[in-house]
């Protein structure tokens, strides 16, 4: 049997938060909005259809958590979050996962995705520190009880 493991790119662009009951939590490190990725635990999942019926329905709930811990971490860093936005792309990372990205009318690419805009612009220490503490406070809590 395979083991689970993280596709390289996540190892590049994230930094890790916890494990909820499915996925794996990590903080993305574009300082330009707040993100979080869920990388669910199954080995060879490509697509939201790979994972059981339970298990989509678990995905669902850990990314209306990590909604929550993205909602934290704009405000901890004195930028409210306006809108979440979900997505399961796959396009360059074939590896199943979901984005959940905070987004302002004032963000460096409102109203557009942030995919392919820019260059990744990385947190300062105490920013970084700030939004791990944010996002560990909302999806703490959780992880203790999975």
């Amino acid at each position: 049997m395979d083991k689970f493991s993280l596709a390289a790119a996540f190892l590049k662009t994230s930094e890790p938060l916890v494990s909820l009951t499915l996925c794996e939590a990590r903080l993305q490190t574009d300082a330009r909005w707040p993100w979080i990725v869920l990388i669910p635990r199954r080995v060879g999942a490509r697509e939201i259809e790979h994972l059981a019926a339970r298990d989509r329905a678990i995905l669902m709930e850990e990314a209306v958590l990590a909604g929550a811990a993205v909602r934290a971490i704009g405000s901890a860093l004195g930028r409210p979050v306006e809108k979440l936005n979900l997505g399961l792309l796959g396009n360059v990372t074939p590896q199943l996962h979901a984005h959940v990205v905070g987004r302002r009318a004032d963000d460096a690419a409102w109203p557009d995705p942030v995919w392919g805009r820019g260059e990744a612009s990385p947190y300062a220490p105490a920013d970084l520190a700030h939004a791990r503490e944010a996002a560990l406070h909302v999806l703490g809590a959780m992880a203790l009880k999975g």
